[in-house]
């Protein structure tokens, strides 16, 4: 009997509706592409895995993973790279094993949404065992002091890695978890080869810059418009942050839009269909994945089935300050553990009474206007609003009748999208205005408004340290970056 291509066998046993394969992308944000069309036996032969990483066993409202991208020079297996591996990933030869993408996936038990969250790689904050640091540190510096106690103690070096690695493991999960109050249910980490891996395997990824770059410390030198990159020029892409306004969170939002332009190329029918492609991204999998290992990935994955591209969103924690800095004049990003802890609750439908509803705030447009008298109030309510999933309107002072008492206006009083509107400020009044059509809501805020957004952080002092943030650079979270969009997203 004629054996059937490896190709074709892969396609039979393993082609899924397209939303299943968009639930395994959302789930590890595009680094685990090959899984689903490739044989149990198989994976489990060839995939890295990590245990006793201390996950699990709390109940938020989600399933909770940390995906963490690391510029490891080895693959997930350990084995150093090639010098033409080393030269195509434009890293430098130093050795290093910070995690410089650091991003949690909130998945909500009832599986009908994905959320990447984003956290800057300089976000301040108490490491244990280490105090307070940047949050990339929390792997690489935890994982050199147990090494080095191992080696003292006597342990080879090869037992010292393994176990220094794991520390540096459970002290980042440990970390995120503390700094977003959520259990961390799974683990994936990849290396920079992975990124190129992953990227080529595709055939390149659209990408759309507003402006033209040169900048050679992260060898971006791109033209402005659309193109599509490949493996060594995207990872060039997605690590600038030299010369870009907000530095680190612009490289973010690279990252974010790079990872939904690449969630559209895995789902596309030239992929899907080619089992050279499908070889490759399985390739790249086994090469520069490494997973916790009790997570059934495709078991997880099958929850997901109702899972659309418009329900895979990116997001990026708020930031009480941009351009922090410690009391040694070490700059930092800061952020305060109780806002980010509320805002990736909401992310699990928790806290947010637009669930319980049934409103999908993406359906409803919110103008804002201010009658307060106080600079600002109106930007920051909307972007407080847009963190929350509605769509941005109108933002101005009050054209019309001056108010006593902040309102939420709405074709109807019972109107639910401008109940859940209300909800989100805090509690506001409804009333009714003809003049407004369905699916809009407008905000009229007075001087007595105190819900989110009113005193914007600029006053807000952390737990880290004693310094007062008297000129801070709060970033509320950008409005979420859809993976079911059409066409990549324009970035600086």
């Amino acid at each position: 009997m004629e054996q059937e291509p490896a190709g074709a066998r892969v396609l039979r046993l393993y082609a899924r509706p397209a939303r299943v394969v968009v639930a395994i992308l959302a789930v590890l944000a595009l680094v685990i592409t090959g899984f689903a069309w490739r044989g149990i036996d198989s994976l489990r032969s060839s995939l890295a895995t990590a245990d006793g990483l201390g996950l699990g066993g709390g109940k938020d409202g989600a399933v909770d993973i940390l995906m963490v991208g690391t510029d490891s020079r080895t693959d997930a297996h350990g084995n150093p790279l090639s010098q033409q591996e080393l030269d195509s990933l434009r890293a430098g030869e130093e050795t290093a094993s910070n995690t410089d993408t650091i991003v949690l996936i909130r998945v909500p038990n009832d599986g009908t949404s994905a959320t990447a969250i984003s956290i800057p790689r300089d976000s301040y904050v108490e490491i244990p065992g280490l105090g307070y640091r940047k949050i990339n540190a929390a792997y690489g510096e935890t994982k050199e002091t147990k090494r080095l106690e191992l080696v003292n103690a006597g342990e080879t070096d090869e037992d010292a890695d393994a176990e220094s690695t794991k520390a540096g493991r459970q002290a980042l999960i440990k970390t995120v978890a503390d700094l977003t109050g959520v259990t961390v249910d799974h683990y994936a980490e990849v290396g920079l080869l992975g990124f190129v891996l992953l990227t080529d395997a595709v055939g390149g990824v659209d990408v759309c810059l507003n402006d033209s770059v040169d900048e050679p410390l992260s060898g971006a030198n791109f033209p402005a418009g659309r193109q599509t990159l490949h493996g060594s020029d995207a990872l060039s892409f997605v690590r600038q942050r030299h010369d870009l306004d907000r530095g680190d969170l612009d490289r973010i939002v690279r990252q974010q839009v790079f990872m939904a332009s690449l969630v559209s190329k895995v789902l596309s029918a030239q992929t899907l269909s080619s089992p050279t492609k499908l070889q490759e991204l399985s390739n790249a999998v086994s090469r520069s994945v490494v997973l916790d290992s009790d997570w059934d990935i495709l078991g997880f994955a099958e929850q997901l089935q109702d899972l659309s591209g418009g329900q895979v969103k990116f997001e990026t924690i708020p930031v009480v300050d941009l351009n922090g800095t410690t009391d040694a004049g070490e700059s930092v990003v800061r952020v305060d553990p109780s806002s980010v802890a509320d805002y990736v609750e909401k992310l699990a439908g928790e806290g947010s009474d637009s669930g319980d509803t049934g409103v999908n705030p993406s359906t409803i447009t919110v103008d804002v206007v201010n009658d307060s008298g106080i600079d600002g109030l109106a930007g920051r309510v909307s972007d407080e609003l847009a963190s929350a999933g509605y769509k941005k309107g109108t933002i101005g002072n009050n054209s019309g009748t001056s108010v006593d008492e902040s309102r939420v206006l709405a074709k109807s009083s019972d109107d639910e999208g401008a109940q859940a509107v209300a909800e989100a400020l805090g509690g506001l009044t409804v009333e009714a205005d003809s003049s407004l059509s369905a699916g809009k809501v407008k905000v009229v805020l007075a001087a007595d408004y105190s819900g989110p957004g009113a005193s914007g952080s600029s006053t807000t002092t952390t737990t880290t340290e004693s310094t007062e943030l008297t000129s801070a650079t709060p970033v509320p979270p950008d409005p979420p970056i859809d993976a079911g969009q059409d066409g990549p997203k324009c970035v600086n």
